[in-house]
């Protein structure tokens, strides 16, 4: 029986139960802490769950403009245990995702199917303005940015134990990885088709941070009413 729900199309659950549901999922709980708190079934919670971690990968595309100032990039990989033998970039059995973060702004995350130059640098053309100073490891998929007319390219290399010098290093997206994994593993596993819009989601969180994120997406489904699969 449909009843009636501003913030859904055609919605089963009413207004109250869906704010609940919005106020837990904020506080960043489990499908199943929120089965249990609102008294849905966990089907229907991973149905709305989707949906709206699909608007939240809607909304990082759309506010994805190009980050300008102090950028630090990075690459880190998700996913099961590294295969035995297989260490470092390129590791066998990891999601490979790419990060650029505007120190005190926003983070973009995107999926690349490999560390070379051409992909790196193509990601970084394209989500950053020339004239930024961008921050890095050392591994040479970065060589030749100045070339393209980024006013400045600083680098750290790990390799030789360095992480800091002066006001060159990548901490901030360092701690955004730190965040984003420690968030992902209390799901304990996900289809990889899923993977995607999990990863958004922890760019969304990110990106506004500070904010009530009940209010924000309150807001939003009130002006555009979600729409279940």
């Amino acid at each position: 029986m449909k009843v009636k729900n501003r913030y859904v199309i055609r919605s089963h659950v009413s207004e109250r139960k869906f704010r609940d549901l919005i106020k837990y999922f904020s506080v960043d709980l489990t499908a199943t802490q929120i089965a249990e708190l609102t008294g849905l079934s966990r089907q229907t919670i991973n149905k709305y769950l989707t949906a709206i971690r699909l608007r939240m990968v809607s909304h990082c595309r759309q506010a994805s403009q190009p980050l300008a100032g102090q950028i630090e990039v990075d690459e880190s990989y998700f996913g099961a245990r590294r295969i035995k033998g297989k260490r470092g970039r390129g590791a066998g059995g990891k999601i490979m995702v790419f990060g650029l973060l505007k120190r005190t702004g926003k983070v973009y995350m995107e999926i690349a199917p490999d560390c070379s130059a051409y992909t790196l640098q193509s990601i970084i053309l394209g989500k950053t303005e020339i004239g930024s100073v961008i921050h890095s490891d050392g591994w040479r998929g970065y060589n030749g940015l100045v070339d393209f007319g980024y006013k400045k390219h600083f680098r750290v290399h790990h390799g030789r134990n360095e992480f800091v010098r002066g006001n060159s290093h990548i901490n901030g997206i360092e701690s955004f990885w730190g965040y984003a994994k420690t968030r992902l593993v209390k799901f304990k596993g996900m289809n990889k088709s899923m993977f995607n819009s999990h990863l958004k989601e922890c760019e969304f969180r990110f990106n506004n941070r500070g904010q009530d994120l009940y209010k924000v997406l309150l807001d939003d489904f009130r002006k555009k009413p979600l729409k279940l699969s």
